[in-house]
Order: structure tokens, then C-alpha cells, then sequence
């Protein structure tokens, strides 16, 4: 098994955005039926966010409720947050990373320990040192396991491994956004034997076959670029792509995006890549955690798409900042 911090984790995590980053959170019994498919499933590396949801509905929140019922569980789940996001964006001060931290804790409710922390975005204003200086008084205070980066660049993993132990990088990475195959951050983490978490494996939602029209995007894509009208349609042409793959191979195409995330581990100069899909449904989360093996030749197929292929627009709308 995969290990992050000295923890054992499944080949598949599990992300938890979904579960309360929405206009109306689905209610608890919904979404702790998938935490337990999750878990039965051996997806037990969650990956949730402060600010996934209000104060009141958001990954915290709703990771107390559910230790409250399955307090059983908490020791089997490694947890990793995202937070330190100020009203006006990133913010790495040591006062924003306390705040932040202190406020995971307070609604944790010491339901369960908070095995990994990562700031959602580099903050620019702040030198690394001092970021991971505040992060570090929590490690040693026994309150936080380990310290992650999100959304970096290869530059930014290069000097944070200078000032500290990072567990892991999470990254985007799916067939629909392979950047960081070729932008240095894989090669960056293989270096350093750092595991690489990939959020959106299954190209939001793209990958999965339920967005098959426009009608079908959910609001918040609906102000991503490719998901536009004007590109989304040949965007849909790379998931028939994979679904016809995914149908010589006898699996779902979910199944296929997932095993082509996990397979680019075994080859030479890569990191171990864990993927962490969501779902609000139980039968789609034990569907994620299904375990398909691509051969050589099938990840070749996979590489010849997407030499071919053109993705239209960019990851994230132009307000988000990326690769920080």
C-alpha cells in the first residue's frame, strides 16, 4: 500500500469537496453513507477544506458529525485540510496559518487529528520560511501530522523541501489536465520521494460520462472555461475517446481515468500518484475504488489521444490563481 507520512493509504482516495461545496449540501445520512462506502472501500486518505462550504456546512464540520456516530473510524482515516485562505486570498502569515489551523481544530472537536494541513494556495506576500515556521509549532505541539502543498509549481516544491518535511503535493491531474507530467511537478516529487494526491482525477465530472450536454453542468463549472459553451463540446469529444477505451477494456470510463492516474506511477521518473475522486453516491464511490490494471500498450493508447488531442480553455476561470 501507498504510504503518506508514514501512514498506510489505499491506491484511491477519497475527496470530500462535493459532499458540502454546493448550493444545498446533501444532507448528513447521504453523505456519511458515502464516507462509509468510502472507507469500506479502502479509500481511507480523505481530502477535504476548511472553506469547502459557510462556517457552519463544510468539511469540518461534517467530518465532527460523522466521528460523532462512527467514532470507530477516526483512526482508520488519514486527514488531510486545505485551508489559510484570508477574505482576500491566500494567506500564508503566521497569524492566517493559526487561524486558520485553530479553526480546523475548534471544529474537529477532537473527534479526530488533523494528520495533514496544506495551504489551498501559495501565498506571494509571505517567504515560505515563515508559513512553515507557524505550521511547525503545531507539529511539534502534537496538533498536526505533516505538511502538504496544493496547486504549486515545480519552483515552489524545489524551496519548500529546503525548509521542511512535505508529505505530499496535491495537484489537478487527469487525462483531461496532464500538465504536470511535463511542467516539472512530477519530476519535482519523484525527486524527492514526495507522494503526488491528484484532485479531479475524473476531469470533473468530464471523464465520468455524465456530462454529456450543457444542460448537465453544474452551476459552479458552468464559469470554468471548459465548460463554456464554446468549448465544452469539443471537450466531450476526448471523454468518447475514453469511453470507447473504457469499452474494449470492460470497465467504466471513471474506472479507466482512475487506472491511468494510478498506472503512471510504475513508470520511470514518476511519483506514487494517489487519486482522490468524490462522490455524494455510495454505489460511484465503490464504483471509483474498483481497481483496474492498464497494460503498457493501453497506457500508450492513452498517450496517443492525448498527443493528438487539443483540450479547449483553461483550467480554472482567469480570477483563480493556479500553479502558485
Amino acid at each position: 500500500m501507498p504510504q503518506i507520512n508514514g501512514q498506510e493509504v489505499g491506491a484511491t482516495g477519497y475527496g470530500l469537496m462535493g459532499l458540502t461545496w454546493r448550493p444545498n449540501p446533501i444532507p448528513n445520512d447521504q453523505a456519511f453513507e458515502a464516507m462509509r462506502a468510502a472507507l469500506k472501500n479502502g479509500m481511507n486518505f480523505w481530502n477535504g477544506g476548511e472553506f469547502y462550504g459557510t462556517p457552519e456546512c463544510n468539511s469540518l464540520t461534517l467530518l465532527e458529525s460523522y466521528f460523532a456516530k462512527y467514532p470507530e473510524d477516526a483512526d482508520k482515516v488519514v486527514l488531510s485540510i486545505k485551508g489559510a485562505l484570508g477574505p482576500k486570498g491566500p494567506d500564508g502569515s503566521p497569524e492566517g496559518i493559526r487561524r486558520s489551523i485553530d479553526s480546523c481544530l475548534k471544529q474537529l472537536n477532537g473527534r479526530k487529528k488533523l494528520d495533514i494541513f496544506e495551504c489551498a494556495r501559495r501565498d506571494p506576500t509571505v517567504a515560505m520560511e515563515v508559513t512553515f515556521r507557524a505550521m511547525q509549532e503545531y507539529i511539534d505541539r502534537g496538533l498536526l501530522g505533516g505538511i502538504s502543498l496544493s496547486e504549486v509549481a515545480a519552483s515552489t516544491i524545489h524551496e519548500a523541501v529546503k525548509h521542511v518535511k512535505i508529505v505530499a503535493v496535491e495537484v489537478e491531474l487527469s487525462i483531461f489536465s496532464p500538465d504536470v507530467l511535463t511542467n516539472g511537478v512530477a519530476a519535482a516529487c519523484a525527486q524527492y520521494g514526495i507522494p503526488m494526491v491528484a484532485y479531479s482525477p475524473i476531469g470533473r465530472g468530464l471523464l465520468g460520462g455524465n456530462l454529456r450536454s450543457q444542460a448537465d453542468i453544474p452551476p459552479l463549472l458552468q464559469h470554468f472555461p471548459r465548460f463554456s459553451p464554446e468549448n465544452f463540446p469539443n471537450n466531450l469529444e476526448l471523454f468518447n475517446k475514453v469511453n470507447d477505451l473504457a469499452k474494449q477494456k470492460g470497465c467504466t470510463p471513471a474506472q479507466l481515468a482512475l487506472a491511468w492516474t494510478r498506472c503512471l506511477s510504475r513508470r520511470p521518473g514518476m511519483p506514487t500518484i494517489i487519486p482522490i475522486p468524490g462522490s455524494t453516491n455510495p454505489s460511484r464511490v465503490a464504483e471509483n475504488a474498483v481497481e483496474v490494471d492498464l497494460t503498457d500498450a493501453e497506457m500508450e493508447a492513452i498517450d496517443d489521444i492525448l498527443a493528438k488531442f487539443e483540450v479547449k480553455g483553461e483550467r480554472y476561470p482567469e480570477h483563480v490563481t493556479t500553479n502558485t
